[in-house]
């Protein structure tokens, strides 16, 4: 289990869905890279942080390179960890290094500041939707990934907006229960690591919640999107807080 921090400050942060069409959180985020993450112990990005990715050679065009560019440039100043999500699993190693930053396995343990904590993009403990849980099945298939890297890049690009517009229209035909997270998947997950504590994202429901297993208070942090403001979580020796802004 890696140590997260050293006695300083930890972030988080999920679900950003960075577009060129939301120019308003782009400058957030950027605010965000030059005023709160430089000093951090690390700063963990759980998924997400892209509308869509469709390859590494997309860091031929702007939008993707700027972003890389701003998250490279604070690299040096703050460890950045990445976990993919469900709308940007095909980031590879030429991000990676374009970005300065590492990849992290879903799920992950660290030692936060003493408290074993387990890190998660967050659709895995959403069991109930079987059919998204069949998409995410096919999509993370290293033969289907390579498959789409055969297309040119603008046709890839028109693929994933064309999902992203059916992934909107599916979500208005299930039961809200059914996009969240699973208490047997939950409660599976805090066994199975021995972690007292969980942080995810996936869901856009942010939360602290509060689970009793195996006769311990095991306590669930869920990120907040950033569609209309940015949020992160910060944790300290002493604690955890949920922060709007910058």
């Amino acid at each position: 289990m890696a140590a997260a921090g050293t006695g300083g400050r930890t972030l988080f942060v999920s679900d950003l869905h960075l577009d060129e069409s939301r120019p308003a959180i782009l400058a957030q985020f950027e605010r965000f890279l030059d005023t709160v993450a430089p000093g951090a112990d690390a700063l963990y990005i759980l998924g997400d942080l892209f509308e869509y990715w469709v390859g590494d050679d997309s860091l031929a065009l702007p939008f993707p390179a700027r972003i890389a560019s701003r998250l490279k440039a604070v690299s040096g100043r703050v460890p950045i960890r990445f976990m993919h999500g469900n709308r940007d699993f095909m980031a590879a190693r030429g991000f990676a290094g374009a970005a300065g930053l590492q990849f992290l396995e879903d799920p992950t343990k660290i030692d936060l500041y003493g408290t074993p904590t387990l890190l998660l993009h967050g659709d895995t403990l959403c069991t109930d939707d079987l059919a998204y849980q069949a998409f995410r099945a096919q999509v993370r298939n290293p033969a289907w990934q390579q498959a789409a890297l055969t297309r040119p890049v603008a046709e890839r690009l028109a693929i994933a907006q064309d999902m992203r517009v059916k992934s909107e229209g599916a979500k208005q035909g299930k039961a809200m229960n059914i996009m969240d997270v699973a208490p047997a998947a939950v409660e599976r997950a805090f066994v199975e690591s021995a972690c007292t504590q969980m942080i995810h994202g996936h869901t856009h429901r942010p939360a602290r919640h509060v689970h009793r297993i195996g006769g311990k208070d095991c306590v669930r942090w869920v990120l907040a999107d950033w569609y209309e403001r940015a949020s992160y979580l910060e944790a300290r020796s002493d604690g955890i807080r949920c922060v709007e802004g910058p």
